[in-house]
């Protein structure tokens, strides 16, 4: 074997591996500054405004925090992750924070049930503290960009889309990322 044979034998899968991993960095930048913890940081964003319901049929819309910090998780009810979760969301929404939590389900939308079978469903669980607003066909999971369940959205004071999280966050963590934001 000659000397430029054994050199790209031993540097080509490592020039190779360097190159996927350069572009796969490059490809998840979208322009928003990546935090320590994992998410997406972009405060001065305006978060995109909803007008929703919750399972008793009332009115909610988010520019009625409007100076409040407020969690939105994103969740379904086929997703394990999620459900694992529940408890320790409905113990957060029945703490006094200074920020509001709500979940939001899309029935219809990315194997969701349907509104009514939702409702029935949920009804079953004990999450009596948890506020669950209902995005129908997910409209507004499509214009935050959710592209998987569980997805956290941390709302700043001031309307703003301060933090996006893909996955499940502890309540600490929670609390945490709200720390770093005004």
């Amino acid at each position: 074997m000659t000397d430029l044979q054994h050199v790209k034998k031993k540097w080509l899968p490592l020039l190779m591996l360097f190159s996927v991993v350069l572009l796969l960095s490059a490809c998840g930048q979208n322009g928003s500054a990546t935090s320590a913890s994992g998410g997406t940081t972009a405060s001065s964003t305006p978060a995109p405004q909803f007008d929703l319901q919750d399972l008793s049929g009332n009115e909610v819309k988010l520019a009625d925090f409007n100076g409040e910090k407020v969690y939105i998780k994103y969740w379904a009810s086929w997703c394990s992750i999620c459900l694992a979760g529940m408890e320790e969301l409905n113990t957060l929404a029945g703490q006094d924070n200074d920020f509001k939590v709500i979940s939001i389900v899309a029935p219809n939308f990315k194997g969701e049930k349907s509104e009514a079978d939702f409702k029935k469903w949920f009804a079953g669980l004990d999450e009596s503290n948890t506020t669950v607003l209902l995005d129908q066909d997910g409209k507004y999971a499509q214009q935050l960009g959710v592209r998987a369940y569980p997805t956290s959205f941390y709302i700043d004071s001031t309307g703003g889309l301060a933090k996006t999280v893909p996955g499940h966050n502890t309540n600490d963590v929670i609390a945490s990322n709200f720390n770093a934001i005004p």
